[in-house]
């Protein structure tokens, strides 16, 4: 290497890249080393201004960092990351810290960080959001673990990270792997919201016979509401945009096959909040969702079988459409948070609610004027155990509640499937009943299994009863 570096960037797919190109442009020296090393000089040759260096192996990288070392890992999560972590092992020396930038599943960071204890070096899991553009021009960034190997990365990450109105949108996440989990969670919301959206869509086109244009207008009169975000505002596009094959008049949308992927994020935060008892049910109707359009043939079986959805929403309206969505969007966070808060209470994280929804203000794929709210109701209220607790958004769901009723009636009168729709109002309404159906359950099992309960006098003692001898005494 010709010189002292800032960073070493190991991996230099699309968001490595565009990261090492991203740390170059605020003045930071990099080098990097990818497995094709062909395709690495290819990149530092088509962009000279960046003056990327290219190690030929992970030695020569680390030979050429400034100590104490730092080195961000934008390989495939899974075993790629521990199989560069074994080459990056005896090469790295005291202060030292390496980073997974990439989508990694929280537990396997758990791992590492266990791994790296017994190092010298120390270890850093930390979730990137924002794409292959934000990567670029400025993403959220999710840093979690030893606060100490943060702020030797903080300088680096506060210049490359997007910007709000209220700062660079990186912040310490929480001890541990908090910052993969934080990430994934995001995802889980970002499933929900893409969810909630693509149901609107349908009743618009589908429910309400508006064409792709009418269905943009609605779409760009949001983007300038509440609703503003991303997604709004890339949803407003795709309504918009042509079918290159078929000329004016068609949308490129009907011509994409209905088959959703997913990478695997959704479904690890399902688990996740299975695992510690929080209901995200809006979430998990988005996974369920995608699973269910993979089962294409599955799908045309039945349909034929037993005819598709011929009906059309009866009395919504579309701005109707445009309060459910919201009064939805406000349940999807909740989930959201709510896991958060529970798991930095159950693993000690230490995160900060009001911080996470101020860096996902920008740069991120959820990026939302809504955030904005959400953080003040945790800034206000730390400890705040639920999203509808706060005053704004309680008053927000007590408004658009009989719109949001009339929707997920309507659409199920029609047959139309509103899965996350649904499922964030019979959260709500759950949430919100005091007394439902869980007594039930739990006489059911006292039953059957002997598993006891407690009688509403006497909360907090084990209770069993012979059924069958009650039953008798009538």
């Amino acid at each position: 290497m010709n010189r002292t570096n800032d960073i070493g960037v190991v991996g230099l797919g699309v968001m490595g890249a565009n990261l090492a190109r991203n740390l170059a442009g605020h003045g930071f020296r990099v080098s990097g080393f990818a497995r094709h090393l062909d395709a690495a000089h290819a990149l530092a040759a088509a962009y000279p201004a960046a003056k990327l260096e290219i190690a030929a192996s992970l030695a020569e990288l680390v030979r050429g960092l400034e100590r104490p070392r730092r080195v961000l890992l934008m390989v495939n999560a899974g075993q790629p990351v521990d199989d560069v972590l074994d080459g990056l092992d005896p090469l790295l020396e005291q202060g030292d810290v390496v980073v997974d930038g990439g989508n990694s599943l929280y537990l396997d960071t758990e791992r590492r960080l266990a791994r790296a204890k017994t190092r010298p070096w120390s270890f850093v899991g930390m979730g990137v959001s924002g794409g292959a553009e934000g990567a670029l021009n400025g993403p959220a960034i999710m840093p979690g673990g030893d606060p100490a190997s943060y702020e030797r990365l903080r300088p680096l990450l506060e210049k490359i990270a997007a910007r709000s109105t209220t700062g660079a949108c990186v912040t310490w996440c929480g001890h541990g792997s908090a910052g993969h989990f934080v990430k994934m969670v995001h995802n889980g919301i970002e499933y929900g919201d893409m969810q909630l959206i693509a149901e609107v869509v349908l009743l618009m086109r589908q429910g309400l016979q508006l064409s792709g244009g009418q269905a943009a207008a609605a779409f760009a009169a949001w983007n300038t509401s509440e609703l503003e975000s991303y997604l709004i505002e890339i949803t407003r596009d795709i309504l918009r945009t042509p079918d290159p094959d078929k000329g004016a008049g068609s949308l490129l949308l009907d011509a994409i096959l209905d088959q959703a992927g997913q990478k695997g994020t959704g479904a690890w935060t399902v688990n996740a909040a299975i695992e510690l008892g929080v209901a995200i049910p809006t979430i998990a109707a988005a996974v369920d969702a995608r699973s269910l359009s993979a089962a294409r043939p599955l799908r045309l079986a039945v349909s034929e079988r037993l005819g598709g959805a011929a009906g059309t929403l009866a009395g919504v309206s579309v701005e109707d459409l445009g309060e459910a969505l919201y009064a939805a969007k406000i349940a999807s966070y909740a989930q959201g948070f709510a896991l958060l808060a529970r798991a930095s209470a159950e693993r000690g994280y230490a995160t900060d609610l009001a911080e996470v929804a101020r860096i996902w203000t920008a740069g991120c794929i959820i990026r939302a004027r809504f955030l904005e709210r959400v953080r003040a109701a945790f800034r206000d209220e730390p400890t705040q155990e639920s999203l509808v607790l706060a005053p704004d958004f309680s008053a927000d769901l007590a408004r658009r509640e009989p719109a949001w009723r009339r929707v997920v009636a309507a659409a199920t009168l029609a047959g139309l499937p509103v899965p996350g729709l649904a499922a964030s109002l019979s959260w709500f309404d759950t949430l919100r009943t005091a007394r439902g159906s869980a007594a039930m359950i739990q006489a059911q099992r006292d039953y059957f299994g002997s598993h006891t309960y407690e009688r509403v006098e006497r909360p907090g003692v084990a209770v069993h009863s012979d059924w069958a001898g009650l039953r008798g005494r009538v």
